[in-house]
C-alpha cells in the first residue's frame, strides 16, 4: 500500500482517561487525520498492555485481585494447546477479537467514525503488545519468561498476530486505510548483558506478526521508546518505525546508511518530538517546531537525503504513550501536537 505521511500525526495509544468516550472525543480532537483507538490502563488492570491482549490463550491466569497474569504449566498443557491450534487452524478471527471489557476504546472509536463524513480522515491507527516485551514480561507461575517457553511463546506469536488481523478487519470497515503498531519497550535492552535475546528472535517474531497485518491489508509499524539497534528493524517488513527523538535523537543518527536505504524503499518514520513527560510544561508548539526543524536538518545531513524527502515520509508523535500522566498533562501533550501539525506545519516546511 502507498501512504504518504507529510508530517501528519497519531498517538503512541494510551491516554490516562477512564472515560472511553472521553478519551475518543481528545483523540478526534487532536488526531483528527490519524486517529488511534485508546488504551485506558488507569481504567482497568486488563487495560494493561500484557493483559489486553491475553484473551484466549492456553494456560493462562488472569489474576485480577493481585493484578497479574502468569501461564499455569500445571494445567492440561495438551489439551489446552490443542483446542487453541484448532481455532489458529480454523482461522476464525471472531476467535481472537478483543472484548470490550479489554479495550472500550477501540468500540467507541469505530462508533465515532461509523456512519458519518471525516472529510481529514486519512488512516486509522491500531496498536498491539509486541511479542519481544509481552515474551519477556509475562512468565509462568514459577516466574520464567515465556520467550524461554518454546510452545507458550509460539501460542503467544499465533494470538498477537490474529488479534492484530482482527484489528485490520474491524477498523476497515470505518477507513480502508489501517496501520497497526507493536509496542516493543523492551526492544532497548536488545544487547544488554542481563536480556538473553538474539538478533534472530527478534527478527522471527516481529516478523510473524508483520506478516499477518501485511495479509490483513494494513501497514505494520513498531514503537520503541528507548534506544535499540535500529538498523536491524530497518532490515524487517516493516512500514513504520515510530522513536523518541526528543529524549533519545542521537540513537537514530548512528544508522544513516540503513535509515537512507529504509527511507528510500517509500517506508515512514514516525518521529515522537513531543515529550510525554514534566518536559511538556516547558515547551510550546513553536519551540517544538524548532526542535524538529533542527532534528530533520541533521537526518538530512547524515542520510544525504533532502529535506523535504524525509518530512515526506514522516509521522509526528508524542515520544511515548500518556497513560502514565495526569489527565491535564495528557491534556498539554495533546494541544502541544495538534498545534504543531495544524497551524506550524506548513511553516515548519517553508522554514527548512
Amino acid at each position: 500500500m502507498t501512504f504518504i505521511p507529510s508530517g501528519r500525526a497519531t498517538s503512541v495509544g494510551s491516554l490516562p482517561h477512564r472515560d472511553a468516550a472521553e478519551a475518543v472525543r481528545a483523540v478526534l480532537r487532536a488526531f483528527p487525520e490519524i486517529p488511534a483507538w485508546p488504551q485506558l490502563p488507569n481504567r482497568s488492570f486488563l487495560e494493561n498492555m500484557y493483559v489486553q491482549y491475553s484473551e484466549g490463550l492456553p494456560c493462562l491466569t488472569v489474576d485480577r485481585d493481585r493484578e497479574r497474569i502468569y501461564f499455569d504449566t500445571g494445567r492440561d498443557v495438551m489439551a489446552e494447546m490443542e483446542a487453541f491450534y484448532a481455532t489458529v487452524i480454523e482461522g476464525d478471527l471472531n476467535r481472537f477479537a478483543i472484548s470490550e471489557e479489554y479495550a472500550p476504546g477501540f468500540y467507541r472509536l469505530i462508533e465515532a467514525l461509523s456512519g458519518k463524513a471525516h472529510d481529514n480522515l486519512a488512516c486509522v491507527k491500531g496498536q498491539i503488545v509486541g511479542p519481544i516485551s509481552f515474551g519477556l514480561t509475562v512468565t509462568d507461575q514459577n516466574k520464567k519468561a515465556v520467550l524461554y517457553h518454546d510452545e507458550l511463546m509460539d501460542a503467544a506469536l499465533k494470538s498477537i498476530s490474529m488479534k492484530a488481523a482482527w484489528q485490520v478487519r474491524e477498523l476497515k470497515k470505518v477507513c480502508p486505510q489501517v496501520m497497526i503498531w507493536l509496542d516493543e519497550p523492551y526492544l532497548a535492552s536488545f544487547g544488554s548483558a542481563y536480556v538473553s535475546l538474539s538478533a534472530n528472535q527478534v527478527l522471527s517474531c516481529i516478523g510473524e506478526v508483520v506478516q499477518s497485518i501485511h495479509a490483513a491489508g494494513a501497514l505494520a509499524g513498531i514503537h520503541c521508546c528507548g534506544n535499540t539497534d535500529w538498523s536491524l528493524l530497518m532490515n524487517t517488513e516493516l512500514d513504520i518505525i515510530n522513536f523518541d527523538a526528543y529524549d533519545y535523537f542521537k540513537g537514530m543518527t548512528l544508522y544513516p546508511e540503513a535509515l537512507k536505504i529504509f527511507l528510500d524503499k517509500g517506508r515512514i518514520l514516525a518521529i515522537g518530538i513531543v515529550p510525554t513527560s514534566e518536559k511538556i510544561k516547558g515547551e510550546t508548539a513553536e519551540s517544538l517546531g524548532v526542535k524538529l526543524s533542527e532534528r530533520l536538518r541533521i537526518l538530512s545531513e547524515k542520510t544525504g537525503m533532502r529535506i523535504e524527502e524525509i518530512w515526506k515520509q514522516c509521522l509526528i508523535t508524542p515520544s511515548c504513550g500518556t497513560g502514565t500522566l495526569s489527565v491535564e498533562m495528557a491534556g498539554s501533550v495533546l494541544d502541544r501536537i495538534a498545534q504543531l501539525t495544524r497551524e506550524i506545519r506548513s511553516a515548519i516546511v517553508d522554514t527548512l
